[in-house]
Protein backbone atom coordinates (compact mmCIF):
# COMPACT_ATOMS: atom_id res chain seq x y z
CA UNK A 1 0.00 0.00 0.00
CA UNK A 2 1.61 3.43 -1.13
CA UNK A 3 1.86 6.04 1.55
CA UNK A 4 0.28 9.20 0.97
CA UNK A 5 2.47 12.33 0.61
CA UNK A 6 2.18 15.04 3.09
CA UNK A 7 1.31 17.92 0.29
CA UNK A 8 -1.61 15.40 -0.61
CA UNK A 9 -2.55 15.54 3.03
CA UNK A 10 -2.59 18.60 3.17
CA UNK A 11 -4.53 19.47 0.27
CA UNK A 12 -7.46 16.82 1.32
CA UNK A 13 -7.58 18.19 4.48
CA UNK A 14 -10.86 18.30 5.61
CA UNK A 15 -11.25 22.16 6.71
CA UNK A 16 -8.24 24.11 6.83
CA UNK A 17 -5.87 24.12 9.72
CA UNK A 18 -5.99 28.32 10.18
CA UNK A 19 -9.38 28.40 10.00
CA UNK A 20 -10.40 30.19 13.44
CA UNK A 21 -11.48 27.83 16.22
CA UNK A 22 -10.87 25.02 14.07
CA UNK A 23 -9.84 23.34 17.52
CA UNK A 24 -12.57 24.03 19.57
CA UNK A 25 -14.84 22.76 16.71
CA UNK A 26 -12.56 19.83 15.87
CA UNK A 27 -15.00 17.62 17.59
CA UNK A 28 -18.14 18.38 15.74
CA UNK A 29 -16.46 18.01 12.26
CA UNK A 30 -16.73 14.58 12.24
CA UNK A 31 -20.64 13.99 12.49
CA UNK A 32 -24.11 14.95 12.52
CA UNK A 33 -27.67 13.51 13.74
CA UNK A 34 -28.43 12.52 10.22
CA UNK A 35 -29.29 9.07 8.79
CA UNK A 36 -28.80 8.94 5.01
CA UNK A 37 -27.90 5.75 4.58
CA UNK A 38 -26.50 4.03 0.98
CA UNK A 39 -25.99 0.59 0.31
CA UNK A 40 -22.86 -0.62 1.98
CA UNK A 41 -19.94 -2.95 -0.80
CA UNK A 42 -19.70 -6.54 -0.99
CA UNK A 43 -17.55 -8.16 1.17
CA UNK A 44 -15.88 -11.66 1.53
CA UNK A 45 -16.93 -13.61 4.77
CA UNK A 46 -14.20 -13.12 7.54
CA UNK A 47 -11.58 -15.72 8.35
CA UNK A 48 -11.89 -16.45 11.95
CA UNK A 49 -13.60 -15.80 15.07
CA UNK A 50 -11.02 -14.91 17.98
CA UNK A 51 -12.49 -17.11 20.77
CA UNK A 52 -11.35 -14.80 23.47
CA UNK A 53 -12.89 -12.28 22.33
CA UNK A 54 -15.78 -14.47 23.84
CA UNK A 55 -19.59 -14.63 21.71
CA UNK A 56 -21.11 -11.77 19.89
CA UNK A 57 -23.34 -12.08 22.91
CA UNK A 58 -20.80 -10.77 25.48
CA UNK A 59 -18.85 -8.34 23.42
CA UNK A 60 -22.20 -6.65 22.32
CA UNK A 61 -23.84 -6.91 25.72
CA UNK A 62 -25.17 -4.23 27.59
CA UNK A 63 -22.84 -2.07 29.77
CA UNK A 64 -22.12 0.23 32.18
CA UNK A 65 -19.07 2.87 31.82
CA UNK A 66 -17.96 5.62 33.17
CA UNK A 67 -21.35 5.76 34.92
CA UNK A 68 -22.88 5.15 31.64
CA UNK A 69 -25.47 2.48 30.90
CA UNK A 70 -24.71 2.10 27.04
CA UNK A 71 -27.58 -0.59 26.13
CA UNK A 72 -26.63 -3.84 23.88
CA UNK A 73 -26.66 -4.49 19.83
CA UNK A 74 -29.54 -6.08 18.30
CA UNK A 75 -26.97 -8.50 17.05
CA UNK A 76 -30.09 -9.45 14.78
CA UNK A 77 -30.06 -6.61 12.75
CA UNK A 78 -26.44 -5.97 12.34
CA UNK A 79 -24.82 -7.86 8.98
CA UNK A 80 -22.44 -9.82 11.00
CA UNK A 81 -19.43 -8.61 8.56
CA UNK A 82 -19.21 -6.08 10.28
CA UNK A 83 -18.54 -7.54 13.80
CA UNK A 84 -15.37 -7.23 15.50
CA UNK A 85 -13.48 -10.42 14.80
CA UNK A 86 -9.85 -11.56 13.71
CA UNK A 87 -8.83 -11.80 10.30
CA UNK A 88 -5.73 -11.98 8.03
CA UNK A 89 -3.76 -8.93 7.90
CA UNK A 90 -4.65 -7.29 4.02
CA UNK A 91 -2.80 -4.14 5.32
CA UNK A 92 0.76 -4.84 5.33
CA UNK A 93 1.53 -2.53 8.09
CA UNK A 94 3.41 -2.72 11.31
CA UNK A 95 1.66 -4.44 14.04
CA UNK A 96 0.26 -2.08 15.90
CA UNK A 97 -1.02 -0.08 13.14
CA UNK A 98 -4.38 1.46 12.73
CA UNK A 99 -5.56 1.30 9.00
CA UNK A 100 -9.13 2.68 7.72
CA UNK A 101 -9.90 1.15 4.62
CA UNK A 102 -13.02 3.38 3.34
CA UNK A 103 -13.64 1.18 0.18
CA UNK A 104 -14.77 -1.65 2.16
CA UNK A 105 -15.98 0.22 5.86
CA UNK A 106 -13.76 -1.63 7.44
CA UNK A 107 -11.06 -0.68 10.44
CA UNK A 108 -7.99 -3.08 11.16
CA UNK A 109 -5.68 -2.94 13.84
CA UNK A 110 -2.86 -4.79 12.79
CA UNK A 111 -1.44 -7.59 14.89
CA UNK A 112 1.74 -9.76 15.23
CA UNK A 113 1.43 -13.36 13.38
CA UNK A 114 0.14 -12.05 9.87
CA UNK A 115 -3.52 -11.36 11.67
CA UNK A 116 -5.28 -7.95 12.42
CA UNK A 117 -8.43 -7.07 14.62
CA UNK A 118 -10.93 -6.09 11.74
CA UNK A 119 -14.11 -3.61 13.07
CA UNK A 120 -16.95 -2.46 10.72
CA UNK A 121 -16.92 1.47 10.71
CA UNK A 122 -19.90 3.70 9.14
CA UNK A 123 -18.46 7.08 7.31
CA UNK A 124 -19.63 10.57 6.37
CA UNK A 125 -18.55 12.93 3.41
CA UNK A 126 -15.44 13.96 6.06
CA UNK A 127 -14.18 10.11 6.70
CA UNK A 128 -13.94 10.05 2.62
CA UNK A 129 -12.31 13.69 2.35
CA UNK A 130 -9.28 13.14 3.93
CA UNK A 131 -6.03 9.91 3.39
CA UNK A 132 -2.58 9.95 4.22
CA UNK A 133 -0.36 8.82 6.91
CA UNK A 134 -0.91 10.38 10.63
CA UNK A 135 -0.83 9.13 14.57
CA UNK A 136 -3.54 9.19 16.81
CA UNK A 137 -2.45 12.03 19.07
CA UNK A 138 -4.69 11.39 22.16
CA UNK A 139 -7.30 9.95 23.15
CA UNK A 140 -10.70 11.25 25.43
CA UNK A 141 -13.89 9.43 27.35
CA UNK A 142 -17.39 10.43 26.63
CA UNK A 143 -16.12 13.50 24.69
CA UNK A 144 -18.19 16.93 24.28
CA UNK A 145 -19.74 17.62 21.00
CA UNK A 146 -19.88 20.90 19.81
CA UNK A 147 -21.03 21.91 15.74
CA UNK A 148 -19.49 24.39 13.91
CA UNK A 149 -20.99 27.55 13.23
CA UNK A 150 -22.08 26.91 9.39
CA UNK A 151 -23.92 23.87 10.88
CA UNK A 152 -25.51 25.90 13.22
CA UNK A 153 -26.90 28.18 10.39
CA UNK A 154 -28.09 25.22 8.76
CA UNK A 155 -29.93 23.87 12.19
CA UNK A 156 -30.63 27.07 14.18
CA UNK A 157 -31.64 24.31 16.86
CA UNK A 158 -28.33 23.27 17.43
CA UNK A 159 -27.24 26.75 19.00
CA UNK A 160 -27.67 25.58 22.16
CA UNK A 161 -24.86 22.82 21.69
CA UNK A 162 -22.63 25.93 20.04
CA UNK A 163 -18.75 26.55 21.68
CA UNK A 164 -20.37 29.29 23.28
CA UNK A 165 -22.70 27.08 25.13
CA UNK A 166 -20.21 24.59 25.75
CA UNK A 167 -20.74 22.34 23.72
CA UNK A 168 -23.68 19.02 23.90
CA UNK A 169 -22.54 17.26 27.75
CA UNK A 170 -21.53 13.77 26.80
CA UNK A 171 -23.68 10.67 27.03
CA UNK A 172 -26.30 8.49 25.38
CA UNK A 173 -27.49 10.53 22.90
CA UNK A 174 -24.00 12.40 21.64
CA UNK A 175 -23.35 11.87 18.43
CA UNK A 176 -19.38 11.06 19.37
CA UNK A 177 -20.60 8.02 21.32
CA UNK A 178 -18.65 6.69 24.29
CA UNK A 179 -14.79 6.96 22.96
CA UNK A 180 -13.23 9.46 20.11
CA UNK A 181 -9.45 9.10 18.90
CA UNK A 182 -7.92 12.27 17.28
CA UNK A 183 -5.54 12.33 14.35
CA UNK A 184 -2.86 14.62 13.83
CA UNK A 185 -0.37 14.72 10.99
CA UNK A 186 3.14 16.64 11.91
CA UNK A 187 1.44 17.97 14.84
CA UNK A 188 -1.18 19.76 13.31
CA UNK A 189 -4.96 18.71 13.79
CA UNK A 190 -6.05 17.07 10.79
CA UNK A 191 -9.87 17.71 12.18
CA UNK A 192 -10.56 13.89 11.13
CA UNK A 193 -12.00 11.67 13.83
CA UNK A 194 -12.20 7.78 15.01
CA UNK A 195 -15.13 7.78 17.11
CA UNK A 196 -17.97 5.76 18.62
CA UNK A 197 -21.47 6.17 17.77
CA UNK A 198 -25.12 5.33 19.05
CA UNK A 199 -26.01 4.75 15.63
CA UNK A 200 -25.48 0.95 15.52
CA UNK A 201 -27.87 0.92 12.47
CA UNK A 202 -24.77 3.24 10.02
CA UNK A 203 -21.94 0.97 10.66
CA UNK A 204 -21.07 -0.99 7.42
CA UNK A 205 -22.67 1.98 5.61
CA UNK A 206 -21.83 5.65 3.96
CA UNK A 207 -23.96 8.25 6.03
CA UNK A 208 -24.83 12.20 4.93
CA UNK A 209 -21.80 13.47 6.93
CA UNK A 210 -19.10 12.16 9.54
CA UNK A 211 -15.83 11.02 9.84
CA UNK A 212 -15.33 7.25 11.04
CA UNK A 213 -17.77 6.16 13.56
CA UNK A 214 -17.90 2.81 14.95
CA UNK A 215 -20.02 0.52 17.58
CA UNK A 216 -19.64 1.93 21.08
CA UNK A 217 -18.21 -1.34 22.29
CA UNK A 218 -16.19 -1.54 19.24
CA UNK A 219 -14.35 1.81 19.73
CA UNK A 220 -13.81 1.57 23.54
CA UNK A 221 -12.40 -2.31 22.77
CA UNK A 222 -9.81 0.00 20.71
CA UNK A 223 -9.07 2.56 22.89
CA UNK A 224 -8.03 0.08 25.08
CA UNK A 225 -5.62 -1.16 22.57
CA UNK A 226 -4.03 1.65 20.84
CA UNK A 227 -1.90 3.91 22.96
CA UNK A 228 -1.18 7.66 21.97
CA UNK A 229 0.88 8.29 18.95
CA UNK A 230 -0.21 5.09 17.20
CA UNK A 231 -0.09 5.29 13.81
CA UNK A 232 -2.83 5.35 11.67
CA UNK A 233 -3.38 5.10 7.45
CA UNK A 234 -6.25 6.12 6.49
CA UNK A 235 -6.85 4.62 2.40
CA UNK A 236 -9.62 3.77 0.34
CA UNK A 237 -8.65 0.27 -0.87
CA UNK A 238 -6.37 -2.38 0.08
CA UNK A 239 -8.23 -5.29 -0.89
CA UNK A 240 -10.15 -7.82 1.31
CA UNK A 241 -8.39 -10.77 2.78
Amino acid sequence: MSATSPASLTRRRLLSLSAAGAASVALSACTTFRHDISVPPKVKPPVSVDPAFGSYEMMYAPVVDEGYQLPGIPLEKMNRTFLRQIVADPTGERPGTVVVDTSTHFLYLVREGGEAIRYGVGLGRAGFAWSGRAVIQWKRKWPKWTPPDDMIARQPELEKYSVRNGGMEPGLTNPLGARALYIFHNNEDTLYRVHGSPEWWTIGKSVSSGCVRMLNQDVMDLYDRVPNKTPIVVTNGIGVS
